[in-house]
Formats: C-alpha cells, structure tokens, sequence
C-alpha cells in the first residue's frame, strides 16, 4: 500500500470489520471453554488463530485511516 489514505468509507468499513472479527475472537474463545467435542473445539481454536491473523492484518490500515477532523464535506 501507497502513501495513500484510506477514504473515509474504506475508513469506516475497515473498523467495522476490525469489530466484527473481535467480536467473534471474543466469542469463539468463550465457546472453547464449555465444548466437549474435540472436533469442535479444534476448529474453534482455528477460528481463533485466523481471526487473530485477520486483526492484525487490518490493525496494520489503520494508519492510513481518515480521522473525522479530515473529511472533506
């Protein structure tokens, strides 16, 4: 990626992503705690680590970001 910023749409879509993903980190994590199948738990521990992978990856946007205080109206 450039020097560029985000547009403040790609800005608002990526944290709107970011949450989705946490969210769903949070929640598979919390499964893995009351499943007894093996199976499933196993793939909720994939869940986890390609949802940690996914965050990372957009934490890495958010310098390129538009703050509020930037758009132009």
């Amino acid at each position: 990626m450039g020097k560029e910023n985000l547009a403040f749409h790609e800005t608002m879509d990526t944290h709107e992503l970011l949450n989705m993903k946490t969210v769903a980190l949070l929640k598979s994590k919390f499964i893995q705690g009351v499943v007894f199948d093996q199976d499933l738990r196993e793939l909720l521990e994939k869940n986890v680590q390609m949802s940690i992978k996914d965050i990372k990856e957009l934490q890495r946007l958010y310098p390129y970001s538009q703050k509020i205080d930037e758009v132009k109206t």
